[in-house]
């Protein structure tokens, strides 16, 4: 078994967040490795998550984030259990990079379970008409559709989108959440939120706003 030292150990908890104990037993179970490790932490956050998930969080904050010059602004409400969580970096750090989440990848709801079943089914529908003119097998174009359906979902969802700050392109909004809640140990939720974007609705030029976001965080 690799030799577990305290370097590894701090390195891990700089990268993760998680505590000196949790730290130390994810590369013990990984025998080292870290970015194991990190998954290792993961995975328990989720399932710290979980167990907390039907607690009553109705404390928190109301963040904001303004981007070019007003162009483009976010409110979103993050909801913990307590209003010591409430007022603790690393909760309005989370509810900033939210709000900075919104402004980027313009989500329509925060989970799946937010979206109107008429909605769901309007979009199946014309997935399924571009599919059939597609020329697509029969066989094939309900998993065709479905998987479609999955990808818009990852899209329009705010939990379900990657992390526009994640630098490895792979945790999503909801990996993200459960990571805080493993740390912090409360039940968190995005409850809302609000994206007003200048002239929206109306005709104009289309940008990338993700990249335009992130160039602005000097994140790019």
């Amino acid at each position: 078994m690799a030799e577990i030292t305290a370097s590894m150990i701090k390195d891990l908890r700089e990268r993760t967040g998680a505590g000196m104990s949790d730290c130390k037993k994810a590369l013990v179970e990984t025998e080292g490795d870290a970015d194991k490790a990190i998954e290792y932490l993961r995975k328990k956050g989720l399932a710290a998550a979980a167990k907390k998930a039907g607690r009553v969080a109705s404390e928190g904050t109301i963040a904001s984030y303004l981007h070019g010059g007003g162009r483009i602004g976010v409110m979103v409400e993050v909801n913990c259990e307590t209003d010591f969580v409430g007022k603790s970096e690393d909760f309005l750090g989370f509810a900033r990079n939210v709000a900075m989440q919104i402004c980027a990848t313009s989500p329509q709801w925060v989970a799946r379970e937010d979206v109107p079943a008429s909605v769901i089914e309007r979009e199946r529908a014309v997935l399924l008409e571009r599919a059939k003119q597609s020329g697509k097998p029969e066989a094939v174009i309900g998993k065709v559709v479905d998987g479609q359906l999955n990808k818009w979902m990852t899209e329009v969802c705010l939990l379900d989108q990657i992390y526009v700050k994640d630098p490895e392109g792979k945790k999503t909004i909801s990996v993200l959440l459960a990571e805080l809640v493993g740390k912090i140990g409360e039940n968190i939720k995005i409850r809302r939120f609000t994206r007003f974007e200048v002239g929206e609705g109306l005709e104009k030029k289309k940008d990338d706003f993700a990249a335009e976001v992130m160039a602005q965080a000097g994140l790019s």
